[in-house]
């Protein structure tokens, strides 16, 4: 069978020989069309297996009550979190969302970004790529007067509102926490410097260990992409050292994943060899042995947040965007793999 063609307002009204204008109104329940007619009208539209062209209604309202999410991937519970709230938020005010994942991929979120344009959304939230340092794509975004707000990862020099938490605080309190459990020999397996909340991360860690008087050591802290086979790879290396650390910090709960198969196939005793702490508290954080402390990064708050900033935008006429950052304190969560036994 070949492709059938789609059925429009026009075919209605050849059916019932009337007006497209009348069909229009009586798809949409105008009290100037009698009863008798809408009856007529969307029994016709059944039959013909009529679809509403929204994007064709959005360019004529000037208004899809549509709006974009930009993640970097779905399969995180952090992400989808975030996104559970934020359409929650969203769907009591009308509008529905569409989401798409950029895989860490610059050239997907460009294209993302291209198809939600495309697609007359009337707001996009973003958390940005790995990959992501040329910030054209986004600057496009803005030039359209369309509002942005993004949250988790996000760049001071878009000047928009960003939500997330206090990445530069939580590396504080993550080495904190392994200084008190007489940690002295503290490495980071972080993700790439160029992205703020990683570079926040990665400052925090180096700042927290001079104010404990602990060396920084370049073979100690690595960048890395953060997935689980990253994370088993940068722990081999840390293994390899002629002086091994005496605790780890990872800046991702896959990577840490990753980390302790290694050091749990290696029959390293974690925490008392070397303690664990990963970050982003994913469900099976609690679930792994032994349970791997981490950060909880207020996702229920930041979709909220996200999507209660895009309802603020959406009241205005214009729009005007500038820095405005809404930081969330993070909580960190103490599980077995960084509770030392004390001699």
């Amino acid at each position: 069978m070949g492709n059938k063609k789609k059925a429009t307002i026009k075919d209605i009204a050849n059916v019932l020989n009337i007006s497209p204008a009348a069909v229009s109104k009586a798809l949409h329940d105008d009290s100037r069309i009698s009863e008798k007619t809408k009856k007529a009208v969307k029994q016709v539209a059944k039959n013909l297996n009529y679809q509403p062209n929204h994007l064709a209604s959005a360019l004529r309202k000037g208004k899809s009550n549509l709006v974009g999410v930009i993640v970097p991937r779905t399969n995180s519970n952090f992400f989808s979190s975030v996104i559970q709230n934020m359409e929650e938020v969203l769907n009591r005010k009308g509008y529905n969302i569409i989401i798409t994942q950029s895989n860490e991929s610059y050239k997907k979120e460009c294209a993302n970004i291209d198809t939600l344009l495309f697609t007359q959304v009337d707001g996009i939230i973003a958390s940005m790529a790995n990959e992501t340092v040329d910030l054209s794509y986004y600057e496009k975004i803005k030039s359209k007067g369309i509002p942005l707000i993004l949250f988790d990862r996000g760049e001071n020099d878009l000047n928009v509102d960003y939500i997330g938490i206090n990445d530069y605080e939580s590396s504080h309190m993550i080495v904190e926490h392994l200084v008190n459990q007489g940690c002295k020999r503290i490495a980071h397996i972080g993700g790439y410097k160029h992205t703020r909340i990683y570079n926040n991360r990665i400052r925090g860690y180096i700042d927290a260990l001079g104010k404990h008087h602990l060396p920084l050591e370049n073979e100690l802290l690595i960048e890395s992409n953060l997935t689980t086979e990253d994370g088993r790879i940068k722990m081999q290396q840390l293994l390899k050292l002629k002086k091994r650390p005496d605790a780890v910090y990872v800046a991702g709960d896959y990577a840490a994943l990753g980390a302790l198969q290694v050091l749990n196939e290696q029959h390293i005793d974690v925490p008392n060899d070397i303690a664990l702490v990963g970050f982003g508290d994913e469900p099976f954080t609690g679930m792994v042995t032994p349970t791997l402390s981490s950060v909880n990064q207020q996702s229920s708050e930041i979709g909220r947040l996200a999507a209660l900033t895009f309802l603020e935008h959406s009241k205005k006429d214009v729009v005007t965007q500038s820095l405005n950052k809404q930081i969330l304190d993070a909580e960190l969560i103490v599980r077995e793999s960084s509770k030392k036994s004390k001699n």
